[in-house]
């Protein structure tokens, strides 16, 4: 392990969390809020490490982040076994995801897909149904953003890491960011 290495990318992925993906931060935080003060929901999904990033997302929305303050409809799509291994076993695992958002997404709600290589295909298909139930979609991607770039409404990026231990570091910071700022939208 070079502890010198991982230095060097770890603070090149907050340098670009804090400088150039800040106004992307705050313009996603904005339409957060906006839904949820709509009554939209906001989903959220991943894979191995980043379906931890979707449940710990949710559980911040709907619990607190630093306020104590009234619960925001989150909900991860990862933690209700019976229907993923269901919709698995009779489908595919690249539809668990996609038929949860057929049957809970509604116009205006958000969907947030976590993946570090950007190229997951049950996400890429969640993002497919979000679009056409007029459900706006926010990926946090890494390295190139693979297909989920082009399909998002809004993306944060870490581009300057390949390394997906550096990805899920810029991810969790800008998740944190995220529900910083949005409790101080929602409560300000």
């Amino acid at each position: 392990m070079d502890l010198q290495k991982i230095q060097t990318e770890a603070r090149a992925v907050s340098d670009q969390v804090f400088s150039e993906l800040a106004p992307t931060i705050e313009t996603i935080t904005v339409a957060m809020a906006e839904c949820l003060k709509a009554g939209g929901k906001i989903m959220a999904c991943g894979n191995g490490g980043s379906s931890a990033d979707a449940q710990h997302f949710a559980g911040e929305l709907v619990n607190r982040f630093l306020m104590n303050r009234r619960p925001y409809a989150g909900l991860a799509l990862n933690t209700d076994a019976s229907v993923m291994t269901s919709i698995a076993n009779d489908f595919s695992f690249d539809e668990v995801y996609e038929k949860q958002v057929q049957a809970l997404g509604r116009a205006g709600d958000i969907l947030v897909g976590f993946s570090t290589s950007g190229n997951s295909a049950n996400i890429i298909r969640a993002f497919e149904a979000a679009k056409d139930a007029g459900i706006r979609t926010v990926a946090f991607l890494g390295g190139t953003g693979g297909k989920m770039l082009e399909l998002a409404d809004m993306a944060l990026l870490v581009s300057c890491s390949s390394h997906t231990p550096r990805i899920q570091e810029g991810h969790e910071i800008m998740m944190h960011l995220i529900c910083e700022r949005l409790e101080e939208l929602m409560e300000g």
